[in-house]
């Protein structure tokens, strides 16, 4: 990585940004990934930003978790239930996954959760 100062890097597992924000470390198929938090988003309901670490599935019900999404690649138990508990003191209502219109519009903290036990089951 070529230095540059817009990097800033940082410890800890939450960072506060302006305007009530926060960047939630879940680790998951980096250990360094995060999330961003909104709790403006969806009309005041909260809103997390996910990027890959929690990915929005295709019926829009759920949503998974990947070491790996190019080559498919399942993250393990340990990882998952690292990334649900990072979340679960955060509101949010809404998910917005990292590509285009890949949006949970409603009940995301909850399909989250449901997601992450049917995704344990099955690779368990």
């Amino acid at each position: 990585m070529r230095p540059d100062s817009a990097f800033q890097f940082w410890g800890g597992e939450t960072l506060p940004l302006p305007a009530g924000l926060t960047l939630v470390r879940c680790g998951g198929h980096f250990p360094g990934s995060d999330v961003l938090h909104w709790p403006q988003g969806a009309d005041g309901r909260g809103a997390l930003l996910t990027g890959d670490t929690i990915q929005l599935a295709q019926d829009r019900r759920y949503v998974s978790f990947m070491y790996s999404y190019p080559n498919m690649i399942p993250l393990n138990t340990r990882a998952i239930q690292r990334i649900v508990r990072a979340v679960e003191p955060f509101e949010f209502d809404r998910l917005y996954g990292g590509w285009w219109d890949s949006i949970m519009e409603t009940d995301a903290k909850a399909a989250v959760k449901r997601s992450a036990e049917r995704y344990i089951k099955a690779i368990s």
